[in-house]
């Protein structure tokens, strides 16, 4: 399909980091076919996850506010706010409140990662229940 619309309300599976309020969802993943990948993430008042880029991601906020934690400081953003990241870096995500936000990633995360010296923190997600 050329066009495709998606909703986070229409999700089948999200995956969720340990036992945080921290779930992700793919709605378009390597499987589609696409080069990139995007999905949704929510997170809980209070919730962090470290991560290093293995890939270039833009993070869309559509509620809340988000935080990420880089090599230059803090960068914040609100609804309607996106922070870009760049392949390499080393930074902190975080939500100083209940936060929702679209990822789009090139090329896909989950690929990029798994070839990668990070494929183990992929071990720290499971299907949520």
């Amino acid at each position: 399909m050329d066009v495709q619309k998606f909703t986070s309300d229409a999700v089948e599976t999200w995956f969720q980091r340990l036992d945080q309020q921290l779930h992700l969802a793919d709605v378009v993943d390597g499987q589609s076919g696409a080069a990139m990948s995007v999905g949704f993430a929510r997170y809980g008042k209070g919730e962090s996850n470290p991560w290093k880029m293995t890939y270039d991601e833009a993070l869309i906020i559509t509620k809340g506010k988000f935080t990420v934690e880089g090599p230059d400081g803090p960068v914040t953003a609100g609804v309607g706010e996106v922070i870009y990241l760049r392949k390499g870096a080393d930074l902190v995500y975080s939500a100083p409140e209940d936060t929702e936000l679209v990822y789009v990633t090139y090329p896909h995360w989950l690929a990029a990662t798994e070839k990668s010296a990070e494929a183990d923190r992929l071990k720290e997600w499971h299907p949520a229940q």
